[in-house]
């Protein structure tokens, strides 16, 4: 292979990043079918015209040892070789080679957009804690704040004062009359 602007060794560091990602089992030497598609699509290879996921998926069968499951860096480098005629179109086998690794290099796992919070009018409308009432009021502050354990039980006052003791005098007074 002809090396132009980008080096191998840059090529195999993304390859390593996109190894382990989602499995924490992985060691960044192979790479499993799922990681091959998720570098492909996250690497602009796949452009849904030229280069589908079907392609993507068909190459990584065809350089992947027959009981394996996973693909090694060799194997990677012969799946971008089959991968980059059909992405560069009308370009020597080399110059394509180059691009594909352009678009590789540099490049890490995206985790934006893969999962979206479900914002709802009914679920904003049931965690609105202004709107709570009865006991329920009493687990939150002003702010929206939960209170913790305070909210939750009813924490007897130990003070010795006495709310709704009516009379005049002290408890001693009156025990001293009776």
């Amino acid at each position: 292979m002809a090396e132009g602007s980008v080096s191998i060794s840059e090529v195999e560091t993304s390859f390593q990043k996109f190894a382990v990602h989602g499995d924490t089992k992985a060691r960044g030497k192979e790479m499993n079918g799922k990681n091959f598609v998720k570098i492909c699509k996250d690497c602009n290879i796949i452009d849904g015209k030229n280069v589908t996921t079907t392609d993507v998926d068909i190459v990584f069968s065809k350089v992947k040892v027959k009981s394996a499951r996973v693909i090694t860096f060799e194997q990677f480098n012969q799946a971008l070789t089959e991968l980059a005629p059909k992405r560069f179109k009308g370009k020597s086998k080399e110059e394509s080679l180059q691009q594909l690794y352009g678009l590789i290099v540099g490049k890490e796992p995206a985790n934006i957009g893969v999962t979206k919070v479900a914002k709802a009018a009914a679920v904003d409308r049931l965690t609105d804690t202004t709107k709570y009432t009865g006991a329920h009021k009493e687990r939150f502050d002003e702010s929206g704040k939960g209170r913790g354990k305070v909210g939750r039980e009813d924490v007897p006052d130990n003070s010795g004062y006495v709310g709704a003791y009516k009379g005049s005098g002290t408890y001693e007074e009156k025990v001293k009359e009776a």
